[in-house]
């Protein structure tokens, strides 16, 4: 498949208590041993991989979306924006890793994100 859905995310203002909510609901299991708290699920190499944790601004509500890989997150922007989309975050590397990520909304208004693969 080209361009695979690899990431789930769900984020909240109370990070903690999803964590706990989906460990206990699910049986999954959630690492939150980094800098920014974020709870990565292990997904036992079942499904997708995803990861749960908070805002970068405290305002912000949250959102549940998914990350697609793509080769080149800032040209699959242009694209995006070329057929009725919009960006909300142009590529931008995660701290202390090689991942490098970017959403936008659909025509819909729906929150995507992209992932360089």
């Amino acid at each position: 498949m080209a361009n695979p859905v690899i990431h789930f995310e769900i984020v909240s203002k109370d990070a903690p208590k999803l964590h706990s909510f989906y460990s206990n609901v699910f049986d999954w299991k959630i690492d939150t041993s980094n800098p920014m708290g974020y709870g990565i699920v292990d997904n036992a190499g079942e499904g997708i991989g995803g990861g749960i944790g908070g805002p970068m601004d405290e305002t912000y509500p949250g959102h549940v979306t998914f990350y697609i890989s793509v080769p080149d997150p800032g040209a699959t922007l242009q694209r995006i924006e070329s057929m009725g989309g919009k960006t909300v975050m142009p590529p931008s590397e995660i701290p202390g890793t090689d991942t490098t990520i970017a959403q936008f909304t659909d025509p819909a208004g729906n929150l995507i994100g992209l992932t360089k693969a």
